[in-house]
């Protein structure tokens, strides 16, 4: 059997674990947070929270080449597994970049008047492309962890 390749990252809020479930499924929030750059901007998000609901966010980035070439990013993916407030698990795509969809588990686990999330991408076999988007994917997660601190306080 294959290994897979496994993104993981972790992160505490100061709010209930119900406001950070719910967050993920709220398009208003999570067009601030689910894939937002510094540089860019979500144009688009829906979301049909419900298990096989879709959801596609698409942002607009800048790129490196100059301050006027941008290029607009789809996400895709569909509910495997909602349990709040503990568990949203997805597909997920990058339709322009792979032909394979991943999937996603977010935990989270209420402590005291916070909660902890635990997110794991599974970047699937333990290959040459998974390798190279390890980095990339962590480094993506925790900026949406990140963003999504900042949204729940209201930034």
């Amino acid at each position: 059997m294959a290994t897979s390749t496994i993104v993981r990252v972790q992160r505490a809020y100061d709010c209930t674990a119900e406001a950070v479930y719910d967050a993920w499924l709220d398009p208003q929030l999570a067009r601030r947070f689910w894939f937002a750059t510094s540089t860019g901007e979500v144009i688009r998000c829906t979301i049909e929270p419900n298990v096989n609901g879709r959801f596609t966010i698409v942002d607009r980035r800048r790129l490196e080449a100059g301050p006027d070439t941008e290029m607009d990013v789809e996400h895709t993916g569909r509910f495997l597994q909602l349990d709040r407030p503990r568990r949203i698990a997805f597909s997920f795509g990058l339709p322009q970049f792979q032909s394979h969809e991943t999937t996603v588990i977010v935990d989270i686990e209420p402590q005291g008047d916070g909660c902890l999330l635990t997110l794991r991408h599974d970047l699937g076999p333990a290959d040459e492309e998974a390798t190279e988007m390890l980095e990339r994917a962590e480094g993506g997660w925790t900026t949406v962890l990140e963003n999504l601190e900042k949204t729940l306080k209201g930034q």
